[in-house]
């Protein structure tokens, strides 16, 4: 049986492809993930979310972020980048979910500063049980305040 979680956090999805964030969001919801999740659907619009003009009076605490890399416009590892340095958002717990399995990339990724890499399987069955497999982590991680 599948129990929900009861800490409030949020989730914001980074991800362009339509049917991934559809697959991405039933599978979190199957794993007991009832948690709001903002979708964004590429670079400009996370950076604008996270940092444009209107960013200070979104509430950014209890938030994680499940970030593809492959993303039109500016990509991922420019986002995390801008996550981790700075100071209002640099402790959002950050999950990269993306397509590639470089080393070079997940070397990147965690010296940027993400919190877990995660490669999307290429198969409907296997991607729906990875993110089922992670909406039962979200299901029991502790997600800090983002403010210090």
């Amino acid at each position: 049986m599948i129990s929900t979680f009861t800490q409030p956090f949020s989730v914001v999805l980074i991800e362009d492809d339509e049917g991934h964030a559809n697959l991405i969001n039933r599978n979190l919801q199957r794993a007991g993930v009832l948690n709001p999740i903002t979708r964004l659907r590429d670079g400009h619009e996370a950076l604008t979310y996270f940092f444009g003009s209107q960013a200070h009076t979104q509430p950014l605490d209890r938030t994680v972020v499940v970030l593809d890399l492959n993303l039109p416009d500016v990509d991922g590892f420019e986002i995390l980048g801008r996550l981790k340095t700075d100071e209002t958002t640099r402790r959002i717990p950050v999950i990269v979910l993306t397509t590639t399995d470089n080393p070079r990339d997940i070397d990147r990724c965690y010296a940027l500063g993400c919190n877990a890499f995660m490669t999307k399987p290429v198969g409907y069955n296997d991607f729906s049980e990875a993110i089922q497999k992670l909406g039962l982590m979200l299901t029991i991680v502790r997600v800090p305040h983002t403010r210090p």
